[in-house]
Formats: C-alpha cells, structure tokens, sequence
C-alpha cells in the first residue's frame, strides 16, 4: 500500500468508526433524553480553578457523527483527487486538524473552549484556502482571513462581559444572560460573520480557492455551520431580543442576494458556493423565527447534499482539465451518467423535490411559516427565495448536462474514478435516505401541518415558476450592452461586495499604511527617531575615541586655544 494512501486510509477509517459510535451514541441521548456534562480539573490554584469541559447530549452527538461521516467520506474521495499532489500528506494532517477544531466547538459548553475551535477554524481553513500557493489564493485567503476577524474579536468580546458572571460557562447563565442585550448583539455579530450573512458575504465565495475536497467541508457541515450552530445554543436568548427583526431582514436579504447572483454566475464552484450562502440564509432567518430544531433538522440534511454537490463539481472539473466555466459543459448526461446522474439528484435535494432530503425539512419549515405569525413581507422574501434556488439549479443542470456538446468535451473524459465514485455514492444513499430517517429520529411525534388550499400549493408554484424561470434564463443570450451594463454587473457580483471589501476598505487602509511606512517609518521618523538618537550617539563616541587618542594636532590646538582664553580673561 502506497504510504500516501496508507494516511488517508487509516484516517477515513478512523473517522467513520467514532461517525457510527457517535450517531449511536445520540439515538440513546434522544431515547434516554439525558446529557453529560464533563469536566476536567486541568489547574488549581488557591481558589482559582481551570476547567475543560465537555457536553454530551443528541444535538452536540448527531452533528458530530455527521461531521465525521462526511469527513471520512471527503478524505476517501482526496486519496485520488490530490493523489499526484507534491504535499498530500500535509493536507490531510490540515484536513484532520480542521475537523479537530470542529469538534471543539460542537461539545465546548464553556466560550473559552470555544474560542480555541472557533480560532483554529479560522487559522486553518486560511491555510487551506492558500494551499496552491498563487496569486488569487493569497487574496482569497487574506480576505477570509480578515473576515473572519472580526467575529473572533466580538467572541473575545463576550467572552470578557461572561467574566461579570465569574465563568465562562454560558449553558449555565442563558435566564440571566437574556436580559444583556450587549452580549446577545455580540453574539449574532460573530456568528453572521463566520456564517457569512450581509455585509460579510464576500469571504465564502472567495473560500472556493481551496481544493474541492476542502470546499466540500467547508460548505457543507463545518466552517459556514458555525455560526448557525452557535446560534442554536443560545436560541433562547436570540427569540427574545428586542432588535431580533433586523436580523431576520439581514438573513432574508443575504439569501435572497446569493440566489439572485447564483442566477447570474458561470462559474461552476461559485454557483454552488452561492447556493450554500442562501440556505445559511435560510438557517439564520429560519432561527431568528423561533425554530431552532427544524433550523438544525435543515443544516444536518443541507450538509449531505451540499457536499454531494461539491464531489460532484469536483470529479466534473478534473474530468474537463480544470475548466469551470458551465459555457463549456454541456452534454454530460452521456459522457459522466453516473456522476450526472448525482449531481442532478443533488440538485434536487436542493430544490425541496418531493421525498428526497431536501423535501422533509424545507417542506416542514415552510409549512410552519405559514402557519405563524409572520408578516407579508418575510413571506414574500422567503417565496422569492425559494422559486431563485430552483432557477438557478434547474439553469446549472441545463447548461452542464443539457446543452448541447461544447469544446471542452472533447478533452473530457477519463471518468476512471472508483474511490471518488464510492464516495459519491455513498453520499447519493444519504441524500435519498437522510431526511426521512432523521425527520423520525429527531421529532418525537409526527409533525403534520394541515395548511388552506391556497398556502399548500404556493410552494409548489413558486418552485415550478422558479424551474421555469431558470429555464428561460439558460437560453438567453446575454449581448454585450446587456451582459455589461450595471444592473446586470451589479447582480452578478454579490452586489458589489467582493468590489467594496478588497478595492475599498482594504485597499485604503494598505494605502494609509504604506503612506505611514514611506512617510515615519523610511523617512523623517527614521531620521530623528531611535534611528537618529542611535546615529547621534555613535557619533559622539567615535568623536570621543577620536579626542582622546594620542595625537600632536590635538594637544597643540587645545594648548593655544587655553592660550588664548587666558590672555583674554586677563586683560
């Protein structure tokens, strides 16, 4: 056995092993309805005392297995996709150290511990973002990077207000720390950041500049599942704040920004990466409702088929020699039937078609929506969101798998790919199965919603609309003038967000910086600053030694110059 294979190997089976021991684990936490809560005495000093604790109970079990399973099934499908890579062996040990920080922060009751996994995300997911070392990866990085810092300084933040309360243990404060209005706004800022909601959207497509197999984590189940998964532990705070419709408007418009630009894109990955960024949309608001449970129900079952969408894109990019464009494809169904076949299921996973994943939690959360109380214009949002996630997936299937055959097709298709195609398929059975099987596992009781005519058949208008919206779309030729002027350049570029965080906030901050350098730091600063003192003072000792040696000119100039001063003194 090959040595680089021997690592992925031993990892995949390593992490789906502890997936099955711990989705175990949480059938007997939902049927026992228990917890555990561990804590391990690291330090003791006088009266201070440093815990590491641990919390163990269905939710933190469920999306833990799920993280695994879909890690190891990610680092089957790498032994091939990175197989000729020079340094294979140093992404998986990133791969490894990135779910590590994943599982931190799903059993970290305590925000510290929190911190350690929410941080080590971000630090990794930067080195893997600028793993083929280039130019755009550099930026991409920097800008995720930079992003993502800002969430980490509010978790810093609300970790010094938890120090009013003498632990940093939130799941033991959340009756009083519901009257902290400071402390929740701190909260949800950190998690819109690291989820990527307005204005921090600009980061997550930025991100595809890591390998697919690190996307497929990424925008399926650990990185944008972060914040959601915050929020889910503080949702009892979060259904009682008072600005908690802001945030909701915040949510509906980032969904509704990501399906529009997804109507507009070319790019395979950002298409994807689009779609992921309009259901955490969907997550967020979904959340601020009130429905926590079905909110982590939809991100379980989003994070089979998002990353089955994500394997999918990635064996059809190696298979057309790194193109990525959709122009290109066409005509797939033929050439790739079977990984067509998973992406087009995939796709309609993500479109809510009937009695797939998708299906039992988009259904179920639309349903209850409806039967709320909820405002028009949430509704008309949400609705609106919904018909673009089936236009811009029924319009990507059209174009890579429908269309007719392009240039690129002609160089395709070595589709030889037997650990990718296991582990696609093995993410096809979840897709199908998923949602069924955890819809009966998670709810206690049935949870039937009996709706009017009219609201029961307004999601299934908005999704035929939306499919043939997006076909009609596919078939527009988009002429100079149209495809170039603003409002279409404004669409399809996340509303000038990527344009706004690179070529204005960092750029004139590196301005100002690059003026302080050349100005203070090369110039007069360095002249009259320490620079200069350090000069002036080696100057005086070299003219000091210089004085003091034994030199004739010296003693002759002094002696005439006391001369001189003597005979004036005296007359």
């Amino acid at each position: 056995m090959n040595y680089k294979f021997s690592i992925g190997f031993y990892m995949f089976l390593v992490l789906m092993v502890f997936s099955l021991l711990f989705f175990f684990v949480s059938i007997y936490l939902i049927i026992s309805d228990s917890m555990f809560l561990f804590e391990w005495l690291i330090i003791s000093i006088n009266s201070n005392c440093i815990y590491m604790s641990f919390i163990f109970d269905w939710m933190s079990m469920v999306f833990m297995s799920f993280v695994l399973g879909i890690s190891s099934l990610v680092i089957c499908y790498s032994m091939e996709y990175m197989y000729y890579d020079v340094n294979s062996k140093r992404f998986m040990f990133l791969v490894f150290l990135f779910i590590l920080s994943m599982m931190f922060l799903i059993i970290s009751p305590n925000l510290v511990s929190i911190l350690l996994g929410w941080d080590g995300l971000g630090l990794v997911s930067y080195c893997l973002v600028i793993y083929y070392q280039n130019n755009s990866s550099f930026n991409a990085g920097m800008l995720t990077a930079l992003s993502n810092r800002v969430g980490d300084v509010m978790l810093l933040v609300s970790i010094a207000w938890m120090m009013n309360f003498g632990s940093w243990h939130y799941f033991f404060y959340l009756e009083k720390l519901g009257e902290f209005y400071m402390f929740i706004f701190v909260i949800i800022i950190a998690s819109f950041t690291k989820s990527a909601q307005l204005p921090f959207s600009s980061w997550l497509p930025a991100a595809m500049a890591a390998p697919t197999p690190v996307s497929a984590l990424v925008h399926s189940s650990t990185l944008v599942t972060a914040g959601v998964y915050l929020l889910i532990r503080f949702d009892f705070l979060i259904c009682n704040f008072y600005f908690v419709d802001f945030f909701i408007i915040i949510s509906l418009l980032t969904m509704l920004m990501a399906s529009i630009c997804a109507n507009f894109e070319f790019d395979l990955s950002k298409i994807i990466a689009l779609s992921t960024l309009s259901q955490l949309g969907f997550m967020m608001s979904v959340l601020m409702l009130g429905f926590s449970t079905m909110a982590f129900f939809h991100l379980l079952i989003h994070a089979l088929f998002s990353a089955l969408l994500f394997l999918c894109s990635g064996v059809v990019i190696h298979c057309m020699w790194g193109n990525q464009d959709i122009r290109f494809m066409g005509n797939l169904i033929i050439q790739m039937p079977i990984i067509s076949s998973c992406m087009n299921i995939s796709n309609l996973a993500l479109c809510g078609f009937p009695f797939l994943s998708g299906f039992y939690s988009k259904d179920l959360i639309i349903d209850m929506i409806n039967m709320s109380m909820l405002n028009f214009f949430f509704f008309f949002f949400l609705m609106i969101s919904i018909g673009l996630t089936v236009m811009y997936s029924f319009r990507l299937s059209y174009y890579s798998m429908s269309c007719d055959m392009n240039s690129f097709c002609y160089l395709s298709v070595f589709d030889d790919s037997k650990n990718m195609k296991v582990s696609i398929l093995f993410m096809v059975f979840f897709s199908v199965f998923g949602g069924s099987f955890m819809s009966w596992l998670i709810f206690k009781t049935p949870m039937l919603v009996c709706l009017p005519l009219n609201l029961s058949m307004s999601t299934i208008f908005f999704v035929l609309f939306g499919g043939w919206l997006g076909y009609e779309l596919s078939l527009f030729n988009f002429s100079f003038i149209n495809y170039y002027s603003l409002s279409v350049f404004f669409m399809g570029s996340m509303w000038f967000l990527p344009i706004f965080f690179t070529s204005f906030i960092n750029k004139v901050f590196f301005s100002f910086n690059l003026l302080y350098y050349s100005i203070l730091d090369q110039g007069w600063g360095e002249y009259i600053g320490p620079m200069g003192l350090s000069n002036f003072i080696v100057y005086i000792f070299k003219y000091n030694q210089f004085v003091q040696i034994n030199n004739f000119s010296i003693y002759m100039l002094s002696f005439f110059f006391w001369l001189v001063f003597i005979l004036f003194m005296f007359n």
